[in-house]
């Protein structure tokens, strides 16, 4: 079977579901003409004195019906606090002074919230060290992370701002920002001026300070709001859609074998497999969303990481070689590990459960976005409450087949048939160690990608010599001889092969493709240039992607159609792709501004529209052609 029939082949397996997600569309979403919120800090002195004290304050100004939140939210209210993180010189000292009292502000669907508006000023109260030298200059840092709503959509707004200060022998007040600071932190000052309003967004506007362009122009928030219970049942349903996804089909199989192999056990044992390979993927999928809620990472950002993507190629190999029959650790035929796998195998099923969830992150399945994109607005509480429900939705096909044995009892019995089946099974496996290979090779180039593909050879060496001599017939002397080689050559093999930081292969923009002239012409993405197009008023269509998405090498082959191709041409849309495969910060804002944590997305740009059109996660001729028909109208 040639790569072509394999991908519509997965491509077919995931059509039944998501014939279902389309009818839940996302609708359109909003491209904002303005920059919602800007941040700047200010002092009460314009220079400061050694041992005194002064007030500093951020200082948001926000466009005409837009808010932030404040420190706590109170009860009822959702949202995302203000957070500020300050970075002092060595020996200064800050101490925390009350901000303004939030008010009623117009939310999203009409409803009322509780936060800021116009201009208000966040204070702290900061004292220079006694020691601090007349004469020279200080830099005062703060970082912004808030939420910035307005009646339609709500937006991660984070900025570093800065301030520099002379140190003088007397403080000398700044006048300018007197009155900020005379009334106490109750200063709120409601503005709609155009004085107040901050430039459009698609303009880059010249740092006043080291802000990072952490700029998400060009895109914001789905407009439609789903309710809480909503967003749990998409959670839950994206994740039982996973379990069809080629990411995690490899892990389905050995479970599969798992409980065939169970068949014949008592009931209490088999539903006891069941709740540990739950209680595996609940775990693994709390530590991801303790993860991406502390550090605000997105869904398979992992997998930026080639050292990870490396040790992961390296472990399905190992997997794959033992499931083939090269060697066996344990007396179970589809053991593990010989620390993983206990005499009742509860083990086995519970690391199952972790490597279910680790496989399933490079897929993002239907619904499954729609569920993440809402924990960026939701307390951290409600957020983990929904990466619970996709870990249940995983876990739920094997869970019920444990609970329910008369399942199981129609499963074929329990004989020699399952050593061909788990060999056959581990086939699997190796094309997950020939897809992790393809994703190092769009993260790192040259020498290291050579040297990865040798240290697995090195790495099957090393399992083929444990597999030959380390076998309960052999004496002692040379089981020991074979696992010294054993634990040499994987280990040298991964130190070997581990790519450095320096491994890492730049993104250029990519070329005509010379093997096939009429190919889709990509260029790299970026705000600006998006801006500029759609300032020129030409059509323009987005792909967020990643080497480590199969979702998105699936959607690639919509791309090859003649048809579509000259949709393309024919209206004169300019291709840009967003290339998530290495950590990338803006990327990561511009899909927090469509309320997506996860790849693919597609993006359409239509001339005249405020309002760009999100296409279905999984790609078809018909659905992209349906898209572009829209430029006709």
């Amino acid at each position: 079977m040639n790569r072509s029939c394999f991908l519509s082949l997965a491509a077919l397996l995931l059509a039944a579901s998501v014939a279902s997600a389309q009818t839940f569309g996302l609708g359109d979403v909003a491209a904002p003409k303005q920059q919602r919120v800007t941040a700047e800090l200010v002092a009460s002195v314009s220079a400061a004195a050694p041992g005194q004290p002064f007030q500093t304050a951020v200082k948001l100004v926000h466009a005409k019906d837009c808010h932030t939140y404040g420190k706590v939210l109170p009860p009822g209210v959702i949202g995302k606090p203000t957070k500020l993180t300050w970075t002092l010189p060595e020996g200064w000292q800050i101490e925390e002074l009350p901000w303004p009292a939030t008010h009623q502000v117009p939310s999203t669907d009409g409803a009322i919230s509780d936060g800021y508006d116009g201009t208000v000023y966040l204070p702290v109260k900061i004292t220079p060290p006694a020691s601090a030298t007349v004469g020279s200059n200080a830099e005062l840092k703060a970082k912004v992370n808030a939420l910035v709503c307005d009646p339609k959509s709500c937006l991660p707004f984070v900025e570093e701002v800065t301030l520099s200060l002379g140190i003088a022998a007397t403080p000398v007040v700044n006048e300018a920002n007197a009155a900020a600071f005379s009334s106490g932190p109750s200063s709120v000052k409601k503005s709609a001026d155009a004085a107040d309003v901050a430039p459009a967004a698609n303009e880059l506007k010249p740092a006043k300070t080291t802000a990072a362009t952490s700029t998400t122009a060009s895109v914001t928030a789905p407009k439609s709001v789903l309710s809480f219970a909503q967003l749990l049942l998409y959670a839950f349903v994206g994740g039982l859609i996973l379990n069809i996804m080629p990411c995690v089909f490899p892990v389905l199989g050995i479970k599969v074998t798992s409980v065939v192999q169970q068949a014949g056990e008592d009931r209490r044992k088999v539903v006891l497999h069941g709740l540990m390979y739950t209680v595996g993927v609940l775990l693994s999928f709390w530590v991801l969303g303790g993860f991406a809620i502390a550090l605000n990472k997105g869904w398979g950002s992992q997998l930026q990481s080639p050292a990870f993507n490396f040790f992961l190629a390296a472990f399905f190999l190992i997997f794959a070689l033992n499931m083939a029959g090269l060697f066996e650790i344990g007396t179970s035929a589809i053991g593990v590990g010989s620390g993983l796998q206990a005499k009742s195998g509860l083990g086995g099923s519970f690391f199952s459960g972790l490597l279910a969830t680790v496989v399933a992150t490079p897929c993002s399945a239907p619904f499954l976005g729609t569920a993440l994109g809402a924990t960026l607005a939701l307390p951290a509480s409600q957020s983990m409450l929904i990466f619970t429900l996709i870990g249940l939705g995983l876990a739920s096909p094997f869970l019920l087949l444990s609970l329910f044995p008369g399942l199981i009892s129609a499963l074929p019995r329990p004989g020699a048939w399952m050593e061909s089946f788990k060999q056959g099974m581990s086939f699997l496996l190796f094309g997950t160690v020939g897809f992790m290979l393809y994703v190092l090779t769009n993260q790192i180039e040259g020498l290291p990608v050579l040297f990865a593909i040798l240290s697995l050879v090195l790495i099957a060496l090393g399992c083929w010599i444990y597999g030959r001599w380390a076998l309960p017939h052999k004496p002692a002397r040379t089981q020991n001889i074979a696992r010294l080689l054993t634990l040499f050559t994987v280990a040298g093999g991964l130190w070997f092969g581990l790519p450095s930081a320096s491994a890492k292969r730049s993104h250029a923009e990519e070329a005509v493709n010379l093997k096939d002239p009429d190919a889709l012409h990509w260029e790299t993405w970026s705000p600006g240039k998006v801006a500029a197009l759609r300032a020129a008023k030409q059509p323009v269509y987005i792909d967020f992607t990643a080497s480590w998405c199969w979702t998105c090498q699936v959607n690639k082959r919509v791309y090859t159609d003649t048809g579509l191709r000259e949709l393309f041409k024919q209206h004169h849309v300019a291709t840009l792709k967003a290339d998530w495969s290495d950590e990338n910060e803006t990327i990561r804002l511009a899909l927090e501004a469509l309320g997506k944590r996860a790849v693919p997305v597609n993006v359409l740009y239509i001339p005249g529209a405020e309002e760009p059109f999100i296409l279905d996660e999984l790609l078809t001729v018909g659905n992209v052609t349906a898209a572009l028909k829209k430029l006709e109208k």
